[in-house]
């Protein structure tokens, strides 16, 4: 029990920043999911996740952030609880059809033109932060973006775009990151959509050319490469080419994108 209010009833997620529950709030009946992480964590992400979600409450494709708590060992943040990932649906079906790649793109792609528009950025795309609402019928899902721990604003507090600038270390996961995180440059709205293209090939060929590769720069030649891989189709080809030439504080043409996963 948590706080009196909600019942936990399974394990339904772990990582590095802590534990997800499946729970019950005990009050309405309402079925939730809540995140956990130690107070004594370093990561200390949850704090941030929740000021996000909080900021982006309404926008479709984002899950509700319902509370914040905190008591003497941990940090709670109760949300919606939706369905399995794309990850796990691609495990089932090996490769997805292009009617749903388009379907499922074109969704991606609204939700992230959404979050830039309110100045946010995710830093971490991949398959495993997409979910399916709650006992979605897989015909006509709707897809939600999580996991925000990363996330952050690209506009700076006079107004105007952060400055590129280079990091100390990777942000995001390996098999996603855009070619110029692997060279360490500062995320911005552009890897956010290289990754989301990364995500798309996985989904037309059930695996990404580099998944088994162990030499990070042989990851980042890979992707560099991606465009001449033999059989690619041509909308594909021509988003890689459009979303890999965008320049760090460049706003992308969200429009363009949707109108190519709309073409058959």
């Amino acid at each position: 029990m948590i706080a009196n209010r909600y019942k936990i009833s399974e394990k339904i997620g772990e990582g590095c920043f802590g534990k997800i529950y499946k729970a019950t709030n005990i009050r309405t009946g309402e079925k939730v999911a809540i995140k956990t992480e130690t107070r004594d964590s370093p990561s200390q992400l949850l704090k941030n996740e929740s000021k996000i979600l909080h900021y982006l409450n309404k926008i479709p494709g984002i899950p509700e952030m319902k509370w914040y708590y905190v008591d003497t060992k941990n940090n709670y943040m109760v949300m919606s609880l939706l369905g399995e990932s794309l990850t796990d649906l691609l495990h089932k079906k090996r490769v997805f059809p292009m009617k749903w790649i388009n379907e499922i793109g074109i969704q991606i792609l609204s939700i992230l033109q959404d979050i830039h528009t309110k100045g946010i950025i995710h830093r971490d795309i991949k398959p495993d932060n997409f979910l399916f609402g709650l006992n979605e019928n897989l015909e006509k899902p709707t897809i939600y973006l999580i996991d925000f721990g990363f996330a952050k604003c690209f506009i700076n507090e006079n107004g105007g775009h952060i400055e590129t600038k280079k990091k100390t270390k990777i942000v995001g996961t390996m098999n996603y990151i855009s070619v110029n995180v692997h060279d360490l440059y500062e995320p911005s709205r552009r890897d956010d959509l290289e990754s989301m293209l990364y995500m798309i090939v996985f989904f037309y060929y059930g695996s990404l050319d580099w998944m088994n590769e162990t030499e990070e720069i042989k990851i980042k030649e890979a992707k560099k490469n991606l465009k001449n891989r033999a059989g690619l189709p041509e909308k594909i080809r021509r988003m890689i080419e459009y979303i890999q030439g965008l320049f760090f504080e460049e706003e992308p043409n969200y429009d363009y994108l949707i109108e190519l996963f709309s073409i058959d």
